[in-house]
């Protein structure tokens, strides 16, 4: 978006990249470490191999490993600062924090039932408008309505994850929200999640009147249909991990075919 508003920073954006990623990678190594070291996971879990649990890698060394790419993001966030200011610390920080404390800490976020909420958040607004703002030093509503578009995708995503894990994660005391409410609940969230998505560039274009190319990202919800089916109609956890991957693809083809609309 902002290289379509001829606002870009190339180097700017490679860094954001480097943020999130190290960000993202973090996150899920703490999730790894912190979920064995509640008894979140066990020999049972249905999901992909977690390798604490496995024990194919010591706790210590996963421990270090979350360490490294959270002092990543921190060394990105000092270069980001000299770019944008004081806003991009306190965004790195509570990144930070809030991927330690998705896990870990004595009321982890995941096991509260808001861990949707911060995803929501923190992989669609936050990230966009956070990526914009360092590239073109502003921000405008159409930036941080997009936002949401990939956020209301990977929280879809998170979804699935719950409803797959209803059964463990209801043994081990982790409430999310699938488990508070019910496995409808989840399947219900899912589909929402990617109907608010596939409606959001048809606000965007209602509201700024340009950029039309984007409708076509809402072509997004005929993709989905196949995987929307399998959310509603399995419970067994190799289809929940196939769709789970599934909607991981569909957010990488809502947010290429975006993008490339706002730049045309």
């Amino acid at each position: 978006m902002a290289f379509g508003d001829g606002l870009g920073h190339f180097s700017s954006a490679i860094v954001c990249l480097i943020t999130a990623l190290s960000v993202q990678i973090g996150t899920n190594i703490a999730n790894d470490y912190y979920d064995f070291k509640k008894g979140a996971d066990t020999k049972d879990r249905i999901g992909p191999t977690r390798v604490t649990q496995a024990g194919l890698i010591k706790p210590e060394t996963v421990r270090n490993g979350f360490i490294i790419a959270f002092s990543i993001t921190a060394i990105c966030c000092v270069f980001l600062v000299m770019r944008a200011g004081w806003p991009l610390a306190v965004i790195g920080i509570i990144s930070i924090i809030s991927g330690i404390l998705y896990t870990g800490g004595p009321k982890p976020l995941g096991y509260i039932g808001l861990g949707d909420l911060f995803v929501l958040i923190f992989f669609g607004p936050v990230a966009v408008a956070g990526t914009y703002y360092v590239q073109s030093l502003e921000l405008n509503a159409a930036v941080i309505s997009a936002g949401f578009g990939p956020g209301f995708i990977s929280c879809a995503i998170l979804a699935v994850n719950n409803m797959r894990d209803i059964d463990s994660d209801s043994k081990t005391g982790k409430r999310t929200l699938a488990v508070r409410f019910g496995r409808g609940f989840a399947q219900r969230e899912y589909y929402l999640c990617l109907v608010f998505a596939a409606l959001l560039p048809i606000l965007i274009f209602a509201m700024i009147d340009d950029h039309l190319p984007i409708v076509a990202s809402s072509l997004i919800l005929l993709l989905a249909s196949p995987v929307i089916q399998t959310v509603f109609s399995r419970t067994d956890g190799p289809s929940l991990n196939l769709a789970l991957a599934q909607t991981g693809k569909l957010l990488l083809i809502y947010s290429i075919i975006f993008s490339i609309g706002w730049v045309l």
